[in-house]
């Protein structure tokens, strides 16, 4: 069992910076890849990034690739670095826990409960 707890949202403007932070706790962590996911009022939830267990691998969607940055340390913490930000990038923010095909899919064995993200223009 995997828990994952989000932290690090608020408000910025536009251009401004955000760094978000995953907690995992459970004996398992080191074996799942982790991802990032977003859900804007309205639409469906969207994949944003993904790393894999070892982190030597990263992956991105396509709207935030070069702006967003996704990293694990052996703390069981994984962190999505948010730069340029846009009022598209407005929505909940889900960490999630499962292997790296299923994530760049869109689903997850593990889910956390979210962190809103605000970007104002």
């Amino acid at each position: 069992q995997v828990q994952l707890v989000e932290s690090g949202g608020g408000l910025a403007q536009a251009g401004g910076s955000l760094r978000l932070s995953c907690a995992a706790s459970g004996r398992t962590f080191s074996s799942y890849s982790m991802g990032w996911f977003r859900q804007a009022p309205g639409k469906e939830r969207e994949f944003v990034a993904a790393i894999t267990w070892s982190g030597g691998s990263t992956y991105y969607a396509d709207s935030v690739k070069g702006r967003f940055t996704i990293s694990r340390d052996n703390a069981k913490n994984t962190y999505l670095q948010m730069n340029s930000l846009e009022p598209e990038d407005t929505a909940v923010y889900y960490c999630a826990a499962g292997f790296i095909s299923g994530l760049r899919k869109g689903e997850s064995v593990y889910w956390g409960q979210g962190t809103q993200v605000t970007v104002s223009s």
